[in-house]
């Protein structure tokens, strides 16, 4: 159950790696392009605590934004587990304080229509369970506390490129392993051509961008 409203993409996932990657962005244009552009930068320090603070306000002014819009739309937001039951009912346990009777822990709401919305989670490997500090889902990827020397991504989809290009640009060496013939399966080609170009750049060769075949 999250403490926040916002769900995957506003707490960890679409909100938190664009914040990451704009602050990235800016730190390797600093390092690598600046120059070209008249601009002395002189000795660039990065300053990673302070980077991960600014996602974590970014994060926080959006889940406030959202509290802000159900106040205003005078929506109620129902904290607990739920439980759907037959005619739209849904029941929210733990709505009431700890040690409370059963009965004032449950809240009923009844709507003409239900949206279930359970959110995602990470798919681990049978063999590589995340314990985020060495073995990382995206949740464990946004909080690195220092730049890893090495940083192996299982998978080229989207949110694996995302957080492999932020780690790269900070100073990591990436190797993205995918077991499809190319990066972001499923997508339209053009997009796959374009998104190889570029990825190719960014990552050690295309030499870091591993394609693992059977």
């Amino acid at each position: 159950m999250d403490k926040t409203l916002g769900g995957t993409c506003v707490n960890v996932g679409c909100i938190p790696s664009k914040a990451l990657l704009t602050s990235s962005e800016h730190y390797d244009f600093a390092q690598h392009a600046a120059a070209a552009h008249g601009i002395g930068i002189g000795s660039l320090t990065l300053d990673l605590p302070t980077m991960l603070q600014r996602k974590d306000e970014v994060v926080a002014q959006n889940t406030r934004g959202i509290e802000f819009l159900f106040r205003k739309n005078k929506i109620t937001w129902a904290k607990g587990r739920g439980t759907l039951r037959p005619g739209n009912i849904v029941e929210v346990d733990a709505a009431g304080g700890a040690g409370a009777p059963p009965a004032e822990k449950i809240a009923t709401y009844q709507a003409k229509d239900v949206i279930i919305a359970t959110g995602s989670v990470s798919i681990e490997l049978p063999f590589l369970k995340f314990d985020e500090k060495r073995v990382l889902s995206n949740i464990g990827a946004l909080t690195i506390p220092q730049v890893p020397k090495h940083l192996i991504v299982i998978g080229g989809g989207v949110i694996g490129l995302e957080l492999g290009s932020v780690w790269k640009r900070l100073g990591a060496k990436v190797t993205v392993i995918e077991l499809l013939p190319t990066i972001l399966p499923g997508m339209d080609a053009d997009i796959i051509k374009e998104a190889e170009k570029a990825e190719a750049k960014r990552l050690d060769e295309m030499a870091t961008l591993l394609f693992a075949r059977e």
